[in-house]
């Protein structure tokens, strides 16, 4: 509908078309508001000098001849009804919390499950030194913690054995 009404206004439309177009306006109050959309920005395009006229001086004039709102002040009893209820619930909350504790301590727990006596820990075995020496020998140039990586193969390591 908008496309046929911008047709409308660019002369675009033959004329049965546009007949029956302007039958349609005439009875639905949307699209007429629509061709009024229109109109006026085709006069804000045609008359740009209207466009940007100045409106501040007019609407500060308005704005102080309109009349100041107040809010009323909340009443001094309200304030001490809210801090009376929160008084009042916070020693709720602490004789609660007191009860409860004191009826929980007032029986013995049962016991769930008992505990097995353990096996003593026996220090664990370690493979001989030479063998993991050899291992590490062989491996070291893979090592993460090595400052040069890749040139371990170049580098040879002395170790004593006592």
């Amino acid at each position: 509908m908008k496309h046929d009404i911008s047709a409308l206004m660019d002369g675009e439309l033959f004329e049965d078309e546009a007949v029956a177009l302007l039958n349609k306006l005439k009875k639905d109050t949307h699209s007429q508001r629509e061709w009024q959309t229109y109109h006026l920005i085709g006069d804000a395009l045609r008359q740009p000098d209207h466009v940007g006229k100045d409106i501040s001086a007019a609407f500060r004039e308005r704005l102080q001849a309109e009349p100041t709102v107040f809010a009323p002040r909340r009443r001094a009893t309200q304030r001490a009804r809210y801090f009376a209820f929160s008084a009042a619930a916070s020693v709720m909350a602490l004789a609660l919390v007191a009860w409860l504790s004191m009826q929980a301590g007032s029986e013995p727990a049962p016991q769930i499950a008992s505990v097995q006596q353990q096996t003593p820990v026996r220090p664990a075995s370690f493979p001989s030194t030479n063998s993991v020496n050899d291992y590490l020998m062989a491996h070291q140039e893979f090592s993460p913690s090595a400052d040069v990586q890749g040139a371990a193969s170049y580098i040879h390591t002395v170790s004593e054995e006592r």
